[in-house]
């Protein structure tokens, strides 16, 4: 990773992803609404997002990923309670660990600090989904596509072939970086 470390504070912008996220959950009235993830609905995005979260607190307790997934609750049909209860659980979690924690993913064990970084990525890529599909605000506060820019651009050529993204849409290098962060992730931010 860059030295994005010392350039951008995760931990604020972590807090700062999930309250975006909140706020656009707020505004949900239709969770059967499609969304930019064309293979979920409203509610199987915020689902997602919601257990994206479950999984920060025993991970970073260091829990190996077959412990963790063994100790995640159900979530129950309220997801809207569901993100904020696991939201502030993976805060806590986050402000009471060592950035160079060792933290075991799927696919390799990383500092505690690449994996916030991934994190926060996901949750303000999928604040920009649940915004468009919600008919929120759809504006991403300027830090949070600033710092997702910097983790996300250095791997332009690996995005699309990881499989998390689909391919990325054809923009202008004079765009805004939110549009070209989107278009990156394989996103059309044009309406």
């Amino acid at each position: 990773m860059t030295d994005d470390l010392a350039t951008f504070d995760w931990i604020a912008l972590q807090k700062q992803a999930a309250g975006e996220f909140s706020a656009r959950v707020g505004a949900i009235s239709d969770w059967s609404a499609a969304t930019p993830d064309t293979e979920w609905t409203v509610r199987e995005l915020v689902r997602h997002v919601v257990i994206e979260q479950q999984w920060v607190p025993p991970l970073l307790e260091g829990l190996t990923v077959l412990d963790a997934r063994r100790s995640l609750p159900p979530l129950g049909p309220d997801l809207a309670a569901e993100w904020e209860t696991h939201s502030a659980l993976a805060t806590a979690a986050w402000t009471a660990t060592a950035a160079d924690a060792p933290v075991q993913l799927s696919y390799d064990t990383v500092p505690a600090s690449d994996y916030l970084r991934e994190q926060v990525s996901d949750v303000t890529v999928h604040t920009w989904d649940l915004a468009r599909a919600t008919g929120a605000d759809e504006a991403l506060a300027d830090a949070l596509v600033e710092a997702v820019w910097s983790v996300f651009e250095p791997q332009r050529d690996t995005l699309e072939a990881s499989g998390l993204f689909a391919s990325p849409v054809v923009t202008s290098e004079d765009a805004p970086l939110q549009s070209r962060l989107l278009a990156l992730t394989g996103r059309d931010a044009r309406r």
